[in-house]
């Protein structure tokens, strides 16, 4: 090369080392622009949410009484395999202060680098608690919070960062504004308060863009119940989350507003079995009418935006207000119609339902076995397949999957007539005054 008044000459016999640097100059920018590009993130919550293709259950992988035992990741993996089995592709978690949360989002990302095409996403729960919530003290103080709650959501953040595609939304809170949360209720500000932090990390780029943002909650904490839930903090909470996730438990309401549940004098003529497939009915008719009262309020505000159902479930026993002295909701005959009702009604309205849940749970009644709370999953600590997925055993879905080293059996042994016996007719209206109510 020779410089002539400022200007650059290539001599023609430097053209070939010249446009030889050149190209390897393009090459090394166009790799380093590839490196710098983030990585592959999948699905977003905006594709994700209302797709049926992309069927969504509550998890909880405990094994154990008690939660010290935590699930392991070769566990949590049985358990992926079996979810995916069913078409299950987006999962709730409820906290991040156990190591269970982090284990599932690296067991996930440990299968999809083993498994080409294997997809599943997390709705990451960050627990939130208000001032002397579980303490044992009188007075808890509703509008100020746990000192925990900080650190809860700093650590939710972080796996979101360490995991952007395998997290699509952080819910903040679980049931923590329903007032029968007595526990550790707050008030919507406080709630109010995280999501907008979440929000401005997005806008700053600490967190993904496309990143969803909930609460999820009873109904009637979003507005769909009654007037002392209205107030202006719930209204700017309604605004400032990207989607509402809303429970709606038609089975609690058995016991505690059972009118649409009991047999009415027109259906007493019926036979038992047609008496309780109309009470399931009535009951999928109920959560609708639940989830239509949160989105009418959501609307009233002059506000549009997706609303979901982020728990809504129905246990197969009880020992107590819903079992065979109760309200006589609880056998695997009416948790298996419930599951397909909302199911079926769901998909069909383009409406995500995280379904409660996918495995029993015994530490979260330890002192009761037989309380409902640990009988809501889809299979049991057995490693059996409740009547609900008795048609999946069939179809050989499991064939190859074991939990815990045991294959995916039915209960009852698949005996249609043993199961059926423990199904018992909804109290009729005349009824409602005997003592077992």
């Amino acid at each position: 090369m020779v410089m002539h008044s400022g200007k650059v000459h290539i001599k023609l016999r430097d053209c070939g080392s010249f446009f030889s640097l050149l190209l390897s100059l393009i090459v090394l920018l166009f790799l380093v622009s590839c490196n710098e590009r983030p990585a592959d993130t999948g699905k977003t919550a905006a594709e994700i949410l209302g797709n049926p293709v992309y069927q969504a259950i509550s998890y909880g992988g405990y094994r154990e009484a008690t939660r010290d035992i935590q699930p392991t990741i070769p566990q949590l993996k049985e358990d992926l395999k079996i979810l995916s089995a069913l078409g299950i592709k987006l999962l709730r978690t409820y906290n991040v202060h156990l190591e269970e949360a982090a284990n599932l989002l690296e067991a996930i990302r440990q299968m999809k680098q083993d498994t080409p095409g294997f997809e599943m996403y997390v709705m990451l729960g960050a627990w939130i608690d208000c001032r002397n919530a579980w303490t044992g003290l009188p007075d808890r103080i509703r509008n100020e919070e746990s000192d925990r709650n900080a650190v809860e959501i700093a650590r939710a953040v972080q796996l979101t960062q360490q995991y952007p595609d395998v997290v699509k939304i952080i819910a903040v809170g679980n049931e923590a504004m329903v007032h029968w949360a007595w526990d550790y209720y707050v008030e919507p500000g406080i709630i109010l308060k995280w999501v907008n932090h979440l929000q401005d990390l997005k806008k700053k780029g600490e967190l993904p863009e496309a990143l969803w943002i909930t609460s999820s909650d009873n109904f009637a904490s979003w507005g769909g119940g009654g007037s002392e839930y209205h107030n202006d903090d719930l209204n700017r909470l309604i605004a400032a989350v990207d989607f509402i996730s809303m429970h709606t438990y038609p089975m609690h309401d058995t016991h505690y507003n059972p009118e649409f549940w009991w047999v009415p004098e027109s259906e007493e003529h019926l036979p038992d079995l047609e008496k309780t497939d109309a009470a399931m009915l009535r009951a999928r008719d109920y959560a609708i009418s639940q989830y239509e009262s949160v989105v009418k309020y959501m609307q009233n505000l002059g506000i549009n935006k997706p609303v979901h159902i982020g728990e809504t479930g129905w246990a197969s026993f009880s020992n107590e207000y819903y079992g065979h002295e109760g309200a006589r909701a609880t056998d695997e005959y009416k948790s298996a119609l419930y599951y397909k009702h909302i199911r079926e009604w769901t998909d069909r309205e383009g409406i995500t339902c995280f379904y409660f849940e996918a495995f029993d749970e015994k530490w979260k009644d330890a002192a009761n076995p037989g309380g409902s709370e640990n009988h809501f999953g889809l299979i049991n600590l057995q490693s059996q397949a409740k009547y609900v997925l008795w048609d999946k055993v069939d179809d050989g879905l499991f064939e190859g999957l074991t939990r815990d080293g045991k294959p995916i059996t039915k209960t009852y042994n698949g005996n249609l007539d043993s199961m059926m016996l423990d199904v018992k007719v909804p109290p009729a209206v005349a009824q409602i005054n005997q003592p077992t109510l």
